[in-house]
């Protein structure tokens, strides 16, 4: 009999094709579990579950395109064009700083949108920009500004051009030219800076949605792995641990920002930690609760009478059942530290000045109440991502629910 494995093709599965070297890494092992475990009916019912929500299922795929576009911003508003041509040469100004002697000016970063650079490119080649031609620092030297009822010349901050009937400060007509450009136009008005407000929500949503990613999965590593080590042992490391909870979360961390803001400069990575520091806390007793639970059933004990050791029980069998529970909390801690983030800054706690932010527009928008576009905007901007997370954490809560989930 012909042994059909040692024929060429014969018994080819799909994970065949995949290289062995990557099999056989530790990220490829991982990856492999991954899909297997995602393959598995009951993770095929969840999934199914979640999209029959409809309004869940909606709001995921549109909190994922407003999380790309926002990763995209230097495509999508930027003073820069996105790729240019000059003189045969393909140039990536998105990318790559160049000096102005290269279009025959002569400082040390170019101004693309000021005429004289731009009509040389443009005599030799050509300039490819993204929609909005702002970046959120950018300030609109063509704005004409417009009249008030006193006939006054009104500067920033700037209403949308289509909100506002008022008439245009005399204004040299190529300078009103660019103004009326479509890329040009400040869609949603400037802030008190001159700055384009669409183009800082942009910005100021990828900042507001990495925060809250990187905080939601490191303060959720953490308080799983905290947990779980208090309702596995319990006892005195259990008593420990939750006397030191219980002083730990009485800490008020916005004293502590205070504290910090006066020796250093707020920054990303600073608040990142000093929250962090608290933020952990809150799926401690969530992870606890289900080890607690779960550390005496009948396939633990059988586990440890295998000569398990207590970590590969833990992580292994105990953690994806208390992992159900904890999921459905993602989406709306995720919810709470973007609002954290937002607060901060708006009490002028948060990110350095200069940086785009929800907060600050927030702030703003307080501090120039005639100008009701700027609060209105970062309102709007921060109410559509939390009820996305809300609705997306509602999904996840029902395609978890055993009671939906198997019936």
């Amino acid at each position: 009999m012909n042994d059909a494995s040692n024929t060429p093709g014969a018994g080819t599965t799909k994970s065949a094709t995949i290289d062995p070297a990557m099999r056989s890494g530790f990220l490829g092992r991982r990856i492999e579990a991954f899909r297997a475990k995602l393959a598995t009916p009951i993770w095929q019912r969840r999934w199914q579950a979640f999209k029959a929500n409809k309004r869940g299922y909606f709001s995921l795929k549109l909190f994922i395109g407003i999380f790309i576009v926002s990763m995209c911003a230097e495509l999508v508003a930027n003073d820069k064009p996105i790729i240019a041509r000059y003189k045969g040469e393909m140039l990536v100004p998105v990318l790559v700083d160049y000096p102005e002697e290269k279009f025959g000016g002569f400082l040390a970063i170019t101004d693309y949108k000021d005429p004289v650079i731009r009509e040389e490119i443009e005599a030799n080649g050509w300039m490819l920009w993204p929609p909005i031609r702002y970046s959120y620092s950018s300030i609109n030297k063509d704005y004409p500004r417009i009249k008030s009822a006193e006939d006054r010349c009104l500067g920033f901050p700037a209403p949308p051009y289509w909100a506002t009937r008022a008439a245009y400060c005399e204004t040299p007509a190529d300078q009103l030219q660019r103004f009326h450009e479509i890329g040009n136009r400040n869609w949603l008005g400037t802030d008190d800076q001159g700055r384009d407000v669409v183009a800082r929500v942009i910005y100021g949503l990828r900042i507001s949605l990495l925060f809250g990613l990187i905080l939601t999965i490191i303060s959720a590593a953490i308080g799983v792995t905290a947990g779980a080590v208090q309702g596995y042992f319990g006892g005195w490391v259990d008593l420990v641990f939750q006397r030191f909870l219980e002083i730990w979360s009485s800490i008020p961390y916005l004293y502590v920002l205070i504290i910090i803001s006066s020796v250093l400069v707020p920054g990303f990575w600073t608040l990142l930690g000093v929250l962090l520091l608290f933020q952990w806390v809150s799926l401690v007793g969530v992870v606890r609760a289900e080890f607690l639970r779960g550390r005496n059933f009948e396939y633990i004990t059988a586990a440890k009478a295998l000569g398990l050791s207590d970590w590969k029980i833990m992580f292994k069998h105990l953690l994806p059942n208390a992992m159900v529970a904890t999921l459905t909390f993602l989406p709306f801690k995720l919810s709470a530290s973007i609002t954290a983030l937002t607060a901060l800054d708006f009490l002028g706690l948060g990110l350095p000045p200069g940086s785009p932010s929800l907060g600050e527009l927030l702030a703003q928008g307080k501090a120039n109440l005639q100008a009701v576009w700027l609060a209105m905007t970062a309102f709007v901007s921060l109410a559509v991502i939390l009820s996305l997370l809300i609705f997306i954490g509602e999904a996840v809560r029902d395609a978890f629910d055993p009671r939906k989930t198997f019936k």
